[in-house]
């Protein structure tokens, strides 16, 4: 090959890499306006005191509370006590003991006086063995139900089978719910029954906050620097990317820490994939898919108030292993449902949201991976212009400081959950900070779950907490 050669392809590539880099913040920039607008005028009208009594009316929609656990002895008899307390008219909570090897079950019979019980239920879902079923004299809403280790999907899985209401709620078992949270979520369902079937909520990262009774008692900002990126991370992704996408009833993601679903479509579907380690997303890119090919009028939404706390990881390896599963999981989903991609069948999911996800979150990391390798070579071959890259190095970095700041801005106009000027100011400076080394990181895992995924790895990866319940 000769050199002309070589230096054509390093030029040809590296004009490519600038439009894809001008492309990506085109994308996130419409997100942004998109996220930004309508999350201000969700919180306006979520104000008007005629829903919030619609909202505690007994005509509420009854809901089932499906927590799966693994291993979660740390947070599981405070956080299944922050779920009992929750502010909704007629729940049920069924916490789904999946196959721990820790003091999960012991520490729920103990704490709730649980016993075996009778209840019958039906096999609509596959799922592991179920092992037995529990509840409580005490707590008449709470089910405990023990099986055999399936996976996160598989315990879901087993909790619609037992669950009795039409709409259920899928968290994580060691997350906790603002008292009024499962309140606020159920309320495009209360707007627009039988047409709404599923809804996202906001998670925010609950290290450095002080949590007991099952309630959060003080917002505060963590110390250590990594769940402080994090948090910034959580605003950026929940009020503009996912709020953005709602826009259009084309959001694809709503999180397995805090959704709402209706019963019925997703039995009609077939429940969580097992096989899966994207299970939450899966689950609504199929729910989509069969409304649209029945052409069934439906709505998939995401309400910016409702709060889900949850604790992020405060290590680098748990947070790779976090990272690369949530990779692995979108790669994965869209491998699935390929076929829709760009069919107009699929209206503004195929045209739009299928493929933006696919051209700006599967394949981003591999573009940028490749961007940073491609600076040593073109400097090499005499192509580098220090100028220009210095300067669009610069405009990067301000830009996703920008969305990032803006992210902060609407959270303190909307919500306030940081009213101390110093954690605003915290916040921004975690912003900027999470352009120097951490976000390479997480390209560099992201590009490492294209490989994980090829060997057919499925694995979750061990979790570990530290525990977020404080007695202070």
């Amino acid at each position: 090959m000769s050199w002309a050669t070589v230096h054509a392809a390093l030029a040809w590539y590296s004009g490519f890499v600038l439009l894809f880099f001008f492309s990506i913040n085109s994308y996130y920039l419409a997100l942004t306006i998109a996220g930004f607008s309508r999350t201000l005028r969700v919180f306006r009208e979520v104000r008007r005191p005629d829903q919030r009594r619609l909202l505690r009316s007994p005509l509420t929609p009854p809901v089932s509370v499906l927590a799966p656990a693994y291993n979660e002895e740390a947070n599981v008899v405070e956080n299944v006590r922050s779920l009992l307390m929750l502010d909704y008219p007629l729940f049920e909570v069924i916490l789904v003991n999946d196959g721990s090897t820790d003091r999960t079950l012991g520490r729920l019979v103990d704490a709730f006086d649980l016993r075996r019980s009778a209840r019958s239920f039906e096999h609509t879902l596959r799922c592991k063995s179920i092992r037995g079923v529990y509840e409580s004299p005490s707590y008449p809403n709470l089910v405990v139900v023990d099986k055999a280790n399936g996976g996160k999907a598989d315990a879901l899985n087993a909790g619609l089978n037992l669950s009795l209401y039409p709409i259920f709620c899928a968290i994580d078992a060691d997350s906790i719910l603002e008292p009024d949270a499962l309140l606020r979520l159920v309320r495009p369902f209360v707007d627009a029954p039988g047409v709404t079937i599923a809804a996202g909520g906001v998670v925010r990262v609950a290290n450095g906050c002080d949590i007991h009774g099952g309630r959060i008692h003080a917002v505060r900002l963590p110390r250590r620097p990594l769940p402080l990126i994090q948090i910034v991370e959580y605003l950026r992704a929940f009020f503009f990317g996912r709020m953005g996408w709602s826009t259009g009833n084309s959001l694809l993601v709503i999180s397995g820490a805090f959704g709402l679903f209706e019963k019925k479509t997703a039995v009609l579907v077939g429940g969580y994939a097992t096989n899966s380690v994207g299970e939450d997303m899966e689950l609504v890119v199929r729910m989509h898919r069969y409304r649209r090919e029945r052409r069934q009028p439906y709505r998939i939404g995401f309400v910016p108030d409702p709060i889900c706390w949850t604790e992020a990881p405060e290590s680098l390896r748990v947070l790779r292993r976090q990272r690369t599963r949530w990779q692995r999981g979108l790669i994965d989903t869209l491998l699935r449902h390929r076929s829709m991609i760009g069919r107009p069948r699929y209206g503004t999911v195929g045209m739009v949201s299928l493929p933006g996800f696919l051209v700006f979150e599967m394949i981003s990391p591999l573009v940028e991976l490749s961007g940073y390798l491609l600076l040593p070579l073109l400097w090499v071959n005499g192509m580098l212009d220090f100028s220009l890259a210095w300067t669009f190095f610069v405009l990067s970095i301000l830009y996703m400081v920008l969305v990032s700041a803006l992210a902060i801005l609407l959270e303190d106009l909307a919500f306030r959950r940081y009213p101390r000027v110093t954690d605003l100011g915290r916040l921004l400076v975690a912003a900027v900070l999470e352009n120097f080394g951490y976000r390479q990181l997480t390209v560099w895992w992201r590009v490492r779950a294209f490989v994980e995924y090829l060997r057919g790895d499925l694995s979750w990866g061990a979790m570990e907490r530290r525990g977020m319940v404080r007695t202070a």
